[in-house]
């Protein structure tokens, strides 16, 4: 059996080798490292992928995170709702523009943020929702962006971890994460659905004037050399993960079937072991039938509800099967975020999940006997 990884970008490597060698190839002997064809040439492939108007590609995901709320001219103490279970850089950015992070507690079969927390916290200094889709699927979209119109707010999708996932809304409207607010961020980092082989990132929008400002805000403001009309960074994607991106662009719907057919391999192991509860979707299929795309499993998390999470993680662990927790400490703990305005009564869902939650290894080239090794391995010890 081959070593098993969480993430196994190597192999994935291997079937792009020939593109992807011969693009750096041109790009060193052509020196057109910044803004050259190939990033000009990802974004066009990206907006028809997509099927939204403006990709404004960037240096990384926490910075198209923080450039599409500049781009939206929040203000300092204005008030942006975003969930407690993610990853730090959606609160960072918040904080980092002096803006008002107001975290809430998350669904606790789709991990998403809920809806109902978002509409208790809403108060006239909200300004703006960022749902994160947390391990490859959607928030509930048709549910935020009602309420992102009762209040007047913005919604700033956080599709990190979503990339080619399609929400299926009330009225039968399919749409790919990420093109349903008023802006979206993504992040290309090497172990996303979409990787680079380094850091990258970009901005998702529909509005012509917001994408306006964003392409001036990602180039130091500058929308001709050394006139600088808005308030800007230096945040560009280079044309090496450009061309890796765009290597692997038209294969990211093949890659994401692979990963639900993994999950379909999970699922179908521990459906009926006790203490064992797998991955749940917003529209009940469990995102594995075969017409499905709704979860693109960035992540596949099982719960562990016997309280030996940590205990599995070990074993794991002494067994040769990486695992991860994410996320083992909630951002209202976190020592960075810390308010007085968060008490612990108000994440019930939140303080359970960092308990038991437990990532397995999840990638494009996972084989039948890994998954079979690993599965019967989770077994073995729960059964214990």
């Amino acid at each position: 059996m081959r070593k098993i990884q969480m993430v196994d970008l190597n192999g994935q490597y291997e079937a792009i080798k020939e593109q992807v060698n011969a693009t750096f190839t041109t790009i060193l002997e052509t020196s057109a490292f910044i803004n050259g064809p190939e990033v000009h040439g990802f974004q066009k492939d990206l907006e028809e992928y997509l099927d939204v108007k403006h990709v404004i590609p960037c240096a990384n995901g926490t910075d198209a995170l923080q450039i599409a709320m500049m781009g939206l001219d929040l203000k300092p103490g204005d008030e942006v709702i975003t969930a407690d279970f993610t990853f730090a850089a959606t609160v960072e950015v918040i904080a980092l523009l002096q803006l008002t992070p107001v975290l809430v507690d998350v669904h606790p079969d789709t991990f998403n943020i809920d809806i109902k927390a978002i509409e208790k916290a809403i108060t006239l200094k909200t300004k703006a929702i960022v749902p994160v889709h947390l391990f490859g699927q959607c928030a509930d979209m048709d549910a935020i962006l009602a309420l992102a119109e009762k209040h007047n707010l913005y919604v700033i999708e956080d599709n990190a971890q979503a990339i080619g996932a399609t929400h299926t809304h009330a009225d039968g409207k399919k749409q790919k994460a990420g093109v349903m607010g008023h802006v979206a961020a993504t992040s290309f980092f090497p172990s996303k659905n979409l990787g680079a082989y380094g850091d990258g990132g970009a901005i998702f929008t529909n509005d012509d004037a917001l994408a306006h400002t964003l392409r001036g805000i990602v180039n130091h403001g500058m929308y001709e050399r050394y006139h600088h009309d808005v308030v800007g960074v230096n945040s560009r994607l280079d044309s090496l993960q450009a061309a890796v991106l765009r290597a692997k662009l038209p294969l990211l719907n093949k890659y994401n079937a692979k990963r639900r057919d993994a999950a379909r391999k999970y699922n179908a192991a521990f459906n009926a072991i006790p203490h064992i509860e797998t991955p749940v979707t917003v529209n009940g299929c469990q995102g594995i039938c075969d017409t499905c795309d709704c979860h693109v499993f960035h992540q596949y998390t099982l719960k562990i509800t016997n309280g030996k999470r940590d205990d599995l993680v070990k074993y794991l662990g002494e067994k040769g099967i990486p695992c991860g927790v994410y996320y083992p400490i909630p951002l209202h703990k976190q020592k960075a975020y810390l308010d007085d305005r968060y008490k612990d009564a108000d994440f019930p869902v939140t303080n359970t999940l960092v308990k038991e939650v437990i990532s397995l290894p999840m990638h494009t080239e996972l084989d039948e006997e890994q998954i079979a090794y690993i599965t019967d391995t989770v077994i073995g010890f729960m059964q214990q």
